[in-house]
Order: C-alpha cells, then structure tokens, then sequence
C-alpha cells in the first residue's frame, strides 16, 4: 500500500511539474521577437495591460487569471490600456463552451457606454445554433476567423474543437487588414474601398460614424457570455 501511494504521489508530482512547464513556455517572447518590437499583451500574472471597457481599471469579478490565461466569465469586456494604428497581434485561445461566441475587436473606440471596432469572429462553428439549424454556412461572415458582420472566411480554414488550442493572428498595414486563423489566412480586405464601405452600409454598423476607419485603437478582448481562455497576446507596432 505505501508503495502505491509513493507511485501516485510521483505521478502526481510529475503531471504537476509537466502542467508548469507548460505554463511557464507560454507568454514568454524570444529573443528574435524582443529585437523585432514584439510586446506581450499579458504576461500570464499581471493584468496591468488592460481595464473594463469604458472604466479605468480591471475588472473585479468574471475575469480570472489562472493556469498564466486570461479567462473570461462574465465580467465584461476588456480593453487595452494602449491605441494601436499599424500592429500585427497574435494571441492563442480556446473556447470552454460547446456553441461558445466571443472575439477580439481593434480599431475600437468607446462612446455612449459602449465600444465597437472591427471583430475577429470567435466561434464554436460546429456547436453553435446558428449552424445546426441551417442558418450559416461553414465560411460565412459570423463564423470563426471571419471579419465579422462584413467579410467571410475562406474554405480552407482549420479549426481546433473546443477545448483545444487555437491560434490567431490579426495584420494592419495602412488600409489593408488580415485575419489568420492556425497559421492560415482566411479573411482580408481593404478599410475604406468602394467594397468595403458597401458592406458597412448594409451591416448592422451603418449608423456608426467612421466605423473602422479610425487611424488608430484599442484592442478588446470579448465577454459574450462563452468561456474563452486567453494566452500568447503579443502586438508588435508597424
């Protein structure tokens, strides 16, 4: 029997250390990426980086920091302390729920209590209503990766199931914006062009003035009521 619980307590020990390894890998910039401008957005303890949106500090409850993630729960959303103009942002995520909805928005200013920007779409397609029943298809607008609302993915994206780690990468370069989803770019286009502006003109953001067009922003993390757990967040100025 004592040697039983000697065997499980190394085993247990073992998977502890394994588990903070693997914590400890994460939020961590090369040296590579520290001499080309890269910063972390949240270094997997301190959440200094970001505040509710439309208040000046992090929120109390519903975000949790845990496991060196960021990890949404009901306490609105986050912003970042910093605009951004010309960046290129990366962040891994997984989403804990089956159907979950979240996203990361940039280009956002806040006003009347709210704060919109242009959305990365976060989604559990495969588990969400809107594609059981029919009413989307894999590559729509409101589907993960997508430009949400405005532009749709392509169709050879790949997605990691929920519970699984996915990573995404967001480039702006003047006009031009691309969304990547696990190394895969699946969504682009041009701020400002005939096509663009066409399509805002028939989204649910028409009557916002200058929606995506602002030279510079801050960054959102989304609480949509899904469970999403954040890590990696790195931007590096243009």
């Amino acid at each position: 029997m004592k040697k039983i619980s000697v065997i499980l307590l190394f085993a247990f020990l073992t998977g502890y250390a394994i588990q903070l390894q693997a914590q400890d890998a994460a939020n961590i910039l090369t040296k590579k990426e520290v001499k080309e401008g890269w910063k972390l957005l949240f270094d997997g303890h301190n959440s200094s980086l970001w505040r509710s949106a439309n208040k000046t500090d992090f929120p109390t409850k519903g975000w949790q920091i845990k496991e060196g993630c960021l990890i949404s729960g009901g306490g609105g959303n986050l912003v970042s302390m910093e605009e951004y103009g010309n960046f290129e942002l990366v962040w891994d995520w997984k989403m804990m729920d089956t159907g979950g909805n979240s996203g990361v928005k940039y280009f956002v200013k806040e006003a009347n209590n709210d704060a919109l920007g242009i959305e990365y779409q976060m989604l559990d397609d495969t588990g969400h209503p809107w594609m059981k029943d029919g009413r989307m298809h894999p590559n729509d607008f409101h589907t993960v990766g997508a430009i949400y609302e405005l532009y749709p993915t392509s169709a050879n994206k790949i997605t990691k199931p929920v519970g699984a780690w996915n990573t995404s990468r967001v480039l702006c370069s003047g006009k031009h914006i691309e969304h990547w989803l696990n190394a895969v770019k699946v969504a682009e286009c041009e701020r400002g062009s005939s096509d663009f502006n066409a399509r805002i003109a028939a989204s649910k953001f028409k009557d916002i003035p200058n929606f995506g067009l602002h030279e510079k922003g801050l960054i959102l993390l989304q609480d949509h009521g899904s469970v999403v757990w954040f890590r990696n967040i790195k931007i590096k100025r243009q």
